[in-house]
């Protein structure tokens, strides 16, 4: 019986996460929305002082601390120099709080910006899908125009992320 319940109450879970947003996840092309958000220094981000400017590689994660987000973004740590070459700004999202993000940095010495999106406002702009009650793992590299140029959609594979981004924005200058 408990293994019924068990398999019925992840069913469950796995339609809600399916099915709790409705807006369609940004794709290549479409433009970036334009959003503010508070960093883990507790200033003001607005993504449209920054376009122009830089690439942008925006990836929102679930959790601060957890094991594939602190693998994934310990990844765009490491290769942080590389995404200064390539004139990219990276810029990390989820609904943690100031403090949080503050802590986090500190904690694995992330040198790039942490925006804070308690009400998830900016992640349902851009459609970023959840799984099992947690919110999305999906990263967005943009151009200088604003436009998304390459999307990378997964939950397990945090490092991924890093990597792909950053062959994408080697692409750009092809």
């Amino acid at each position: 019986m408990k293994k019924l319940l068990s398999v019925t109450t992840l069913s469950i879970l796995f339609s809600i996460s399916l099915f709790s947003q409705s807006k369609k996840p940004l794709a290549v092309g479409d433009a970036v929305p334009k959003f503010t958000l508070t960093d883990q220094d507790g200033k003001a981000f607005n993504v449209a002082d920054e376009i122009g400017k830089h690439a942008l590689v925006i990836y929102f994660y679930p959790k601060d601390e957890s094991m594939v987000c602190t693998k994934e973004a310990c990844a765009f740590r490491d290769a942080f120099d590389s995404y200064k070459k390539e004139g990219a700004l990276v810029i990390g999202i989820n609904g943690g709080t100031v403090k949080s993000h503050k802590d986090f940095a500190k904690h694995y010495k992330l040198p790039f910006v942490l925006l804070s999106d308690p009400d998830n406002k900016v992640l349902n702009m851009f459609g970023v899908k959840g799984f099992l009650g947690m919110t999305g793992r999906t990263t967005y590299v943009v151009d200088l125009q604003g436009k998304i140029i390459y999307t990378y959609d997964s939950m397990m594979h945090g490092v991924a992320h890093s990597d792909n981004a950053l062959g994408a924005l080697k692409g750009i200058k092809k």
